[in-house]
């Protein structure tokens, strides 16, 4: 966890900077918000930001999403100024910690910020496999390409690679390439220079440079651009990067880790990635496989979800009852662990007696699950469905359907734009395009997390 706090946080500071290190973060400090902004365009980057509410927070942000710096902030001011923790929040802070500060109260917002669901909970036999895998490969500078359905937790394996590698002590950096502009994921990856392009307003370091040492994770490599490709293969080749803009290489010390939810090889083949950036990715592949091949990791996990999110819900930990642990390990689990966590938190928020039983788990509208409708064969079920769908069609144009088909997908996906177009079978920027013409006709739109939102233009 690298922690930036800016400003004099009301003489409070040095206090503030010993409870967060002795949490295991690693503190730097900078007096302005503009010291602030210097030190992340340097490459120095931080995962959380404790901020002054003295300082023009709101400024900051505005700043900070101009240069699609990603970084929550937190203000901190004396307990008594509510007006002031007001205005914070709605500038866009995250969270407002009074002063002067509690250590649990720190605690709580640096776990939230460094996410506990990053640990590896499984005890099924294939993912043990895996994970035997994962643990001889961890320690080689070896590029790493880790393959499954989404929600797999691909992420989580990064991570558990970078912890078990000899570069531990050293930045682990995410990029998500699916959800960057393509115009602005270069930018990003290999950092600018002052006046390369509209908009930069300063140098400022890549993904590349802050992860110098450590590892870079290329998350949803399949949707970069195949000019891009191009760059990042020099990149890993020559072991050094080109600024937009700049004049003279940098060299660069970094393991690559990428992840994938499609046949990247397949793509290769098909000419919609390049095959020599996908060979020179592909020296080990950690194919996960998906949850409902995993059976012991569902009831695992689900305990796990269940524990997690009483505590911070501050509800009673239940145990799951064993007809609700029956229906968990017969579920399908498109969504995979992301689904299985969306549906547990649900739970242990639903659940009224002692235990989590099958009333609790529901969709995520609140419906119940019918537990009374006998059992249907694959086949009865398609035919079922096809039966449904074709009449369903009748009178209806192709794009009317095709919006209903977009729209009851991203809702079934809690508005997680990649899931759902990895189910569609489009690429990501073609579902954005269309949530966004929907969005501009005043069409209620799934935003993540399961609500819908509507915009007017």
């Amino acid at each position: 966890m690298r922690l930036l706090i800016v400003g004099t946080l009301n003489g409070q500071l040095s206090t503030a900077t010993k409870m967060a290190m002795a949490k295991g973060a690693k503190v730097t400090h900078t007096e302005t918000t503009a010291q602030a902004l210097d030190t992340l365009r340097s490459g120095r980057g931080a995962d959380l930001m404790m901020v002054d509410v003295g300082c023009d927070i709101a400024d900051l942000i505005v700043q900070l999403q101009n240069e699609h710096i990603c970084i929550p902030v937190v203000a901190c001011g004396v307990d008594t100024d509510a007006r002031a923790a007001v205005n914070a929040i709605r500038a866009g802070a995250k969270e407002y910690i009074p002063l002067p500060p509690d250590a649990e109260l720190i605690a709580a917002v640096l776990a939230a910020v460094a996410d506990d669901g990053h640990a590896l909970i499984f005890k099924d036999p294939k993912m043990g496999d895996m994970i035997r895998l994962a643990d001889q490969v961890a320690p080689s500078d070896a590029s790493i390409l880790i393959t499954g359905e989404s929600g797999t937790g691909k992420e989580v394996m990064a991570r558990y690679l970078h912890r078990r590698s000899l570069r531990r002590d050293k930045p682990f950096i995410s990029v998500n390439c699916a959800a960057i502009p393509e115009n602005l994921l270069e930018s990003e990856l290999f950092g600018h220079e002052k006046g390369a392009f509209t908009g930069a307003v300063a140098r400022r370091i890549g993904k590349f440079e802050e992860a110098d040492g450590g590892t870079l994770l290329l998350d949803e490599i399949s949707e970069m651009d195949l000019r891009l490709q191009a760059k990042l293969l020099r990149a890993i080749q020559e072991r050094e990067i080109d600024r937009v803009g700049g004049k003279a290489p940098v060299k660069v010390n970094i393991r690559i880790i990428a992840t994938s939810n499609r046949d990247l090889q397949g793509d290769a083949r098909a000419g919609r990635f390049r095959e020599d950036l996908f060979y020179r990715l592909n020296v080990v592949n950690l194919k996960l496989p998906p949850l409902r091949e995993r059976p012991a990791d569902i009831l695992a996990l689900a305990e796990h979800f269940a524990e997690r999110y009483a505590k911070a819900n501050g509800v009673p930990t239940k145990p799951i009852s064993a007809e609700a642990r029956r229906f968990l390990t017969r579920h399908g689990w498109t969504g995979n662990v992301r689904e299985l966590e969306n549906t547990m938190h649900r739970a242990t928020l639903l659940a009224t007696g002692p235990e989590i039983d099958v009333e609790a788990i529901r969709l995520p509208d609140g419906s119940r699950l019918d537990e009374t409708a006998p059992a249907l064969g694959v086949a009865q079920k398609a035919a079922i469905a096809a039966d449904a769908a074709s009449r369903a069609f009748i009178g209806r144009t192709v794009a009317e359907v095709e919006q209903d088909l977009i729209l009851q997908t991203l809702g079934h996906c809690l508005g997680n734009r990649t899931h759902a177009a990895n189910i569609l079978g489009i690429s990501i920027r073609t579902l954005r395009n269309k949530l966004k013409e929907y969005s501009e006709s005043g069409i209620a739109v799934p935003v993540p997390g399961g609500e819908a939102r509507v915009s007017f233009g």
